[in-house]
């Protein structure tokens, strides 16, 4: 088991870098990936690590080295993949509600497919016919992760073709004779139970019979991740095994030689990443303690825009005497963290940390009020290294054009 890094560590890099700091521990993202491939090694499994989560070139290049494949969410993260030196054979790019212009450059970059609409499979299928090996993705109807805005699976989800329509999504492929390689499914985040992901590839083997060149069961991610202290991650071995029993146990699956790909995101580098801040002020409002840190919801927006919870750590004094607090952030809207969060007795000047924010934390932030994004750092060996640097006026100004 890799060893969270240390309080000490942690200042240490707020001192030398500044504050806010994403902080990234590489041995973290391996041993999440170790847990993957050894749970899964029941089945024919190919990850690809799904970057929409942490794109930093350093992080991907990281990435490939320890064996992973990636899966894009864009023509850009396609481009940022191969920029990293992956070849395009281990790169997937799965579309939503994109212009047919990307899956072109898409297929001129050689990488593999998934399509979610009709409407591009048809634009897809008159011009490519059967040359270009594709998956589609599909929509099960299946609500999973417990909060509708995590979950992509349910009746009415933008994502992916419904299921319902799949006489439709066949006639195209026959009229095209599209080769459709595999069959894609992703129902949402943050899934502990395993039975979620056996009912998603139960749905797909009823599809088998549609797709006579079928290579591939696709999966997409989703897999719990503990953000409190209390709570399980999913139990990847438990999973691997309850889908081999599907495979096994179904008659058309039996026979047949299906890949099964995950596109894990979350699962690989959210615990691997801290964000590291300083109190700013502390106030009190009636009854309230708040704490004001140095960072907002421009850094870290997933506890305002999904509810979710980050375990909070007071880095300076982290045997004082716990008190309940407010941790708000400095921008001009409602930005708040944590309320009635029990931590250690806060000063101004501490450095606080959110834990497991290496997921949809960077990679979701922005200049709202004109602040600055803040640094990045790899941990790797013991070793801190800076891997994007804390912006500064002139990055504010740069694409801009004066005109006036």
């Amino acid at each position: 088991m890799t060893p969270s890094l240390a309080n000490e560590q942690l200042i240490q890099i707020a001192e030398q870098f500044g504050t806010p700091v994403y902080v990234y521990h590489a041995e973290k993202i391996k041993q999440q990936y170790e847990k993957l491939k050894n749970g899964f090694a029941v089945l024919d499994t190919r990850i690809f690590y799904a970057c929409k989560a942490l794109t930093n070139i350093n992080i991907l290049r990281y990435i490939k080295g320890i064996g992973c494949n990636i899966d894009c969410s864009s023509i850009n993260e396609v481009k940022m993949a191969l920029h990293a030196g992956f070849e395009p054979n281990n790169i997937l790019y799965t579309s939503n509600g994109i212009a047919f212009s990307e899956i072109e450059e898409a297929v001129a970059a050689g990488v593999h497919i998934n399509i979610d609409s009709l409407s591009n499979l048809e634009k897809f299928g008159k011009k490519y016919g059967h040359s270009y090996p594709v998956g589609v993705r599909l929509r099960p109807n299946i609500l999973a992760g417990g909060n509708i805005k995590i979950s992509t699976g349910h009746d009415k989800s933008k994502f992916g073709i419904p299921v319902e329509q799949i006489a439709e999504l066949e006639k195209i492929v026959q009229q095209h004779n599209i080769f459709i390689r595999a069959l894609h499914i992703h129902t949402g985040s943050e899934i502990k139970d395993a039975d979620v992901f056996v009912k998603g590839i139960e749905v797909l083997f009823d599809l088998i019979p549609h797709f006579p060149e079928l290579e591939v069961i696709d999966l997409g991610g989703g897999f719990k991740v503990p953000y409190r202290p209390e709570e399980k991650e999913t139990d990847i071995a438990l999973l691997g095994q309850k889908l081999k029993d599907a495979f096994d146990a179904h008659p058309l699956a039996d026979h047949k030689k299906l890949q099964v790909w995950f596109e894990p995101g979350k699962f690989l580098v959210s615990e691997c990443g801290y964000l590291v801040t300083q109190v700013n002020v502390l106030k009190e409002n009636g009854k309230v303690d708040i704490a004001g840190v140095n960072t907002g919801l421009n850094h870290l927006i997933r506890p305002m825009m999904y509810d979710a919870y980050h375990h909070i750590s007071n880095l300076s004094n982290p045997g004082g005497k716990e008190k309940e607090y407010m941790i708000t952030g400095y921008i001009c809207e409602t930005d708040t963290f944590a309320t009635d969060r029990l931590l250690n007795e806060i000063k101004e000047g501490d450095y606080l940390v959110f834990h497991n924010a290496g997921a949809y934390g960077f990679e979701m932030s922005s200049n709202y009020n004109s602040r600055y994004k803040p640094a990045e750092v790899l941990v790797k060996d013991g070793t801190a290294h800076l891997i994007r640097k804390r912006e500064e006026f002139d990055d504010l100004l740069k694409t801009q054009l004066k005109v006036l």
